[in-house]
């Protein structure tokens, strides 16, 4: 049954990371082939959003080591927006070599962070950035930016909404077109949520230029999407199966499930676009090549062996 609640957006776009986030994080290396199925089902689905990879240094994240072959295959479409990772200049000399029309930064609202995943300062990465969204932009690129443990930090703790805000527009101010609010960890709460969304807001980052990216480390995603709309938020970040987390920081667990978050949609009579079945279908089969079974509830409650017992 279909209910809607006040002052939720009629339609909310889902920005599908399962590809490069997901498969990102995952011990079993998936073969291009596969990982360009995978890219094929969700866009049949109905997701046109799919984050495909990174061109990170294949040391770094070897799961992602084929980035350029995988582009290669993928099949085209005007509606199919297959934005890429670049952590830098270099990683951005191979996005465009290989016809990327939209990029993504990853920053840290944490020092901690930013050494371990960067191997800078906060302010080093930023400085790092500005000619790669510099160049992006003028060459018609699409930019994103991340900014991550904006609810919370393994090594720091709490992370006060006014040092989020900081390191987010200055990201913003580089000229990116759209800002995803990483819970990295998964310690957010829906308070905590709605109030730095108010003050991202307060500083000039309209609720149109946002996106949130929630894991599901403590069980919190579904509510804090559920305040992130409520808040104005019309772009949501989610993984196909709830499959990934974050290689530097061990205590981030699974992204908000995709099928999870189109179920709660679709009660809430909010479009998104998917089609449930084969999304979950696609979950399935990929959970069989990554050898374990999918975390998302929705898949596990819909799968066929659930149905039997």
């Amino acid at each position: 049954m279909r209910v809607r609640l006040p002052g939720l957006p009629e339609r909310v776009t889902i920005y599908e990371v399962g590809p490069r986030d997901g498969l990102q994080n995952e011990d079993t290396i998936v073969p291009a082939a596969v990982k360009a199925e995978f890219v094929t089902r969700l866009a049949a689905a109905g997701l046109r959003t799919i984050e495909t990879t990174s061109f990170v240094h294949p040391k770094w994240i070897p799961q992602l080591a084929d980035a350029e072959e995988l582009l290669d295959v993928l099949p085209r479409s005007p509606e199919l927006r297959y934005p890429v990772l670049v952590p830098n200049e270099r990683g951005l000399d191979r996005a465009l070599a290989n016809g990327a029309t939209e990029i993504a930064i990853f920053g840290s609202a944490t020092e901690t962070f930013a050494r371990r995943n960067l191997n800078r300062t906060v302010d080093e990465s930023l400085a790092m950035f500005a000619p790669v969204v510099e160049r992006a932009r003028s060459q018609g690129l699409w930019v994103r930016a991340y900014v991550s443990m904006v609810c919370g930090d393994p090594w720091e703790g709490d992370v006060p909404i006014e040092q989020v805000v900081s390191v987010a527009t200055r990201m913003m101010e580089m000229g990116c077109s759209q800002l995803s609010l990483g819970d990295t960890i998964g310690v957010g709460t829906p308070g905590q949520v709605t109030a730095l969304i108010d003050a991202l807001v307060k500083a000039g980052v309209g609720t149109e230029l946002l996106a949130v990216h929630f894991h599901d480390t403590y069980g919190q995603a579904l509510s804090n999407t559920l305040a992130a709309l409520q808040a104005g938020v019309t772009t949501v970040d989610a993984s196909a199966g709830g499959i990934g987390g974050c290689p530097y920081a061990e205590s981030a667990t699974g992204n908000l499930a995709t099928e999870d978050l189109v179920w709660m949609l679709d009660g809430l009579g909010v479009e998104t676009g998917v089609d449930l079945t084969p999304l979950i279908e696609t979950s399935r089969w990929m959970a069989a090549h990554l050898g374990r079974p999918s975390p998302s509830r929705v898949v596990q409650a819909l799968s066929p062996e659930t149905e039997q017992q």
